[in-house]
């Protein structure tokens, strides 16, 4: 089985709930991590913890939404590792509403961050990666691309347009060497779907025993479990897997309508 072991992968909005896991998983597994996000007093605290551990952990403040933050990121991995083996484009975003209900701020927030965050990191790291002869980005969409979740148009939208997008880069930069994947997490315990709980007329707790029981594998899922997948789909054992994307949703998908 190969691994991550000595490869360097930059991760995008890599201090909170996937992105987190897939920062201390890779970097445990031995990769040579760069972890980017707008949030300062997390990222120095995980890289503090990782490199506290002895495993390489840079953390660079940025946001995905600014090109000069994606290429500072993409500069910062070539120039301290030397090359850039893979990205995780995983920063994103979550606004509640309907088509009738949004704003334009809400609108530009999201696309902004969950589509163009994405084509970013990717027009900058694509070219290292064709120099080199061989790399892989691995994209977070979400079911969402897939379902048409009330209240989330824009959100949908945003994580539908990143599967169009993938697909696309494929058949422009696979010949040159660069694979593209996506992950599609369903229900995922994480810090941002807590937030969108808020408003609701009962608890968190509740919410999600609720939403466990309606999925095929009666849980919900864990960060971890899509960092376990994105680790797998970044390493060479993933060689033969490209313009696709990996569901990680418990068996929601396959629910009948009624």
């Amino acid at each position: 089985m190969s691994s991550l072991q000595d490869r360097v992968v930059l991760i995008t909005g890599g201090t909170s709930g996937i992105g987190q896991a897939c920062t201390e998983l890779f970097a445990r597994s031995g990769a040579k991590v760069v972890t980017m996000s707008i949030q300062e007093a997390e990222g120095k605290a995980i890289q503090e913890q990782l490199t506290g551990e002895g495993h390489q952990c840079v953390f660079h403040q940025g946001d995905v939404s600014q090109e000069g933050d994606v290429k500072a990121a993409v500069d910062l991995a070539v120039e301290k590792f030397g090359r850039l083996d893979a990205v995780h484009a995983n920063a994103g975003v979550l606004r509640n509403q309907k088509i009738t209900e949004f704003t334009l701020d809400d609108f530009h927030t999201v696309l902004n961050v969950n589509l163009l965050g994405v084509a970013l990191v990717c027009k900058h790291a694509i070219p290292v990666m064709e120099q080199q002869g061989k790399g892989c980005i691995c994209i977070t969409t979400s079911v969402a691309a897939d379902i048409g979740f009330p209240g989330h148009a824009i959100y949908c939208a945003s994580k539908a347009a990143l599967v169009a997008l993938m697909r696309s880069m494929t058949t422009d930069h696979s010949p040159n060497g660069v694979r593209f994947v996506g992950v599609s997490p369903g229900t995922i315990d994480t810090p941002m779907l807590a937030a969108s709980c808020e408003g609701w007329d009962k608890p968190k707790e509740e919410l999600y025993a609720d939403v466990a029981k309606k999925i095929p594998v009666q849980r919900m899922g864990e960060s971890v479990d899509v960092a376990q997948a994105v680790a797998f789909l970044l390493s060479d054992d993933a060689g033969f897997i490209n313009g696709s994307v990996v569901h990680l949703e418990g068996g929601t998908l396959a629910l009948p309508p009624w």
